[in-house]
């Protein structure tokens, strides 16, 4: 009887790992794109450069539409998760679509990502347990709150009075 125990074991693991390879050859789309649209972030207002880099290794991955994969992105069931979480971030906030909200909802995203920065909600700690050097520290937090609202006061500032 124990043959047929493990003969079940068997047919279910050879089940399992030709599951495992045809799902290798189902791959969702990646988040690349080189090119900066009139609606990204840096078109529509001068970044300083110490701002730009820490959006680029701690924001970017999840929130613009150019991601930087790591070679484990190329195996399934990763890569939908992946895929999952950087849309999941990209319909929150995305820098490259940035110009696309109204000026009320550019100001809100910037104080938020402010709020989420400074209360260490952002970068995820999911995120950064991989890719150390998305983890911020108390100064480069610093420079991207105080960008972050100091750009969010400039955008209110733009608004008729009606709108703040």
């Amino acid at each position: 009887m124990n043959t047929g125990k493990k003969g079940v074991k068997t047919k279910v693991l050879a089940g399992l790992l030709l599951v495992l390879v045809v799902i290798q050859f189902i791959k969702p789309a990646k988040n690349i794109s080189t090119v900066r649209t009139p609606d990204d972030i840096n078109v529509l207002y001068p970044i300083p450069d110490s701002v730009n880099k820490i959006l680029e290794k701690a924001c970017y991955d999840c929130h613009s539409n150019n991601t930087r994969y790591p070679w484990y992105s190329n195996f399934q069931p990763v890569a939908w998760w992946l895929d999952s979480h950087i849309n999941e971030g990209k319909e929150e906030l995305n820098f490259s679509e940035y110009g696309k909200r109204t000026l009320v909802k550019r100001a809100k995203k910037l104080r938020k990502i402010a709020e989420e920065v400074e209360e260490g909600e952002m970068p995820l700690k999911s995120y950064t347990w991989i890719h150390k050097d998305a983890r911020l520290t108390d100064q480069e937090k610093k420079i991207v709150i105080d960008w972050a609202n100091n750009l969010s006061q400039q955008t209110t500032a733009q608004l008729p009075p009606e709108s703040k």
